[in-house]
C-alpha cells in the first residue's frame, strides 16, 4: 500500500469553481449585501457594537432561510467594530457604544452549505475629518486599482507589488497589515482557504477563468496619529475569459457610507439593497473603478 499526498492537487482543484459553485457564491454575495444594509440601518450614536452585529446577522439568517428553505442555519455571523476597535480587520464585537465621528467597520459573513462569502467596508458615524476622508478615499483608490488588476494571466504577486507601489507613493505602505485578497468557495471561519490563491508578494499563481477572489486592501493608522483607525474595502470578483466580474453590489466610500441619522439628513441615504430589490436580478448600483475616476 502506498500513501499519496493529495493536499496540493486537491487545493488546485478547489481554486477552480464550477458554474454551479459560482452561481451559489453569487447568491450568497447578495445575502452579504443585505447584511451590510442592515448594519447601516442599525448604526446610530449611542448604539453598542453588538446590537449592530446582531441586527445584521439576524437579517442574513432570515434571508438564507427564505432562499434555501432546507439549508442548515449555522456559522453566519457579523463583526462590527467602532473607533479604536477597527485597528484589526476581524476584532471581536464588544459593548463599546458608537460615538459621533467614529470610524466604523462592517464585516458580514453568510455561510451556506460549506460556502462562505464576505462583505467588509469602512463607514463613519455622522461625520469624518479631512484626514479621515483623505485616507479613506486613497484606500478606495487602491481598492479600485486592485479590482482592475484581477484579470486572467496576471500573477497574484504582480497584483500585490503594484498595489504596494501605490501605497508607497502616498507614504502609507508601512500601515498595510496583510494580503490584498484570497480565494472564496468551500471555506469557513475555521478552515479551508487555499494557500495557493492569495494576493501576496510570495504567491506566483496565475489568475485563470473560474477563480473567485476578493480584493480587500487595508491600512491601519496608529492611535496617536490623525485619522487613526483601520480602513478596509472588500469586493468579491469572478475571473472570466476577458477580465473579471464583480459580484458584490454594496456601495462604498465617503459619498455613500457616512451614516447615522444626522448624516442621512445632510448627505441623503445611501442606495442600499433591500430583500425585495436584491431577489433575482440585482438592482443595486454597483460602484466600479471606472465610476470613481481614473488612477494616476
Amino acid at each position: 500500500m502506498e500513501f499519496v499526498e493529495i493536499a496540493r492537487p486537491a487545493m488546485r482543484l478547489r481554486m477552480m469553481k464550477s458554474p454551479e459553485e459560482i452561481e451559489h457564491i453569487e447568491k450568497m454575495a447578495r445575502i452579504a449585501d443585505l447584511g451590510g444594509a442592515a448594519v447601516v440601518e442599525a448604526v446610530a450614536v449611542g448604539v453598542p457594537e453588538y446590537e449592530v452585529a446582531l441586527h445584521s446577522t439576524a437579517t442574513m439568517v432570515r434571508e438564507i432561510a427564505r432562499t434555501w428553505p432546507h439549508a442548515e442555519l449555522m456559522d453566519t455571523w457579523t463583526w462590527f467594530q467602532s473607533g479604536i476597535n477597527t485597528d484589526g480587520a476581524h476584532n471581536p464585537v464588544t459593548s463599546r457604544r458608537i460615538e459621533r465621528g467614529d470610524i466604523l467597520s462592517l464585516n458580514c459573513f453568510p455561510m451556506v452549505s460549506g460556502y462562505y462569502v464576505a462583505l467588509e467596508h469602512t463607514l463613519f458615524a455622522e461625520t469624518a475629518t479631512e484626514e479621515n476622508l483623505r485616507l479613506w478615499e486613497f484606500n478606495c483608490r487602491v481598492h479600485d486599482r486592485g479590482k482592475e488588476l484581477l484579470i486572467p494571466g496576471r500573477r497574484c504577486s504582480e497584483v500585490a507589488r503594484e498595489l504596494n507601489e501605490l501605497y508607497a507613493s502616498a507614504d502609507l505602505l508601512q500601515y498595510r497589515s496583510f494580503g490584498y485578497g484570497h480565494s472564496f468557495g468551500v471555506l469557513c471561519h475555521y478552515y479551508g482557504r487555499e494557500a495557493g490563491l492569495e494576493l501576496r508578494e510570495d504567491c506566483e499563481t496565475v489568475l485563470q477563468p473560474g477563480m473567485v477572489v476578493s480584493m480587500e486592501p487595508m491600512i491601519t493608522i496608529p492611535d496617536h496619529l490623525p485619522g487613526a483607525g483601520g480602513y478596509r474595502e472588500h469586493d468579491i470578483l469572478v475571473i472570466t475569459e476577458t477580465g473579471s466580474r464583480n459580484i458584490t453590489g454594496f456601495p462604498y466610500g465617503p459619498e455613500h457610507l457616512i451614516v447615522g441619522a444626522k448624516a442621512a439628513a445632510v448627505h441623503g441615504s445611501p442606495q442600499l439593497p433591500t430583500p425585495e430589490a436584491s431577489r433575482g436580478k440585482r438592482r443595486i448600483t454597483t460602484q466600479t473603478a471606472s465610476s470613481r475616476g481614473s488612477m494616476p
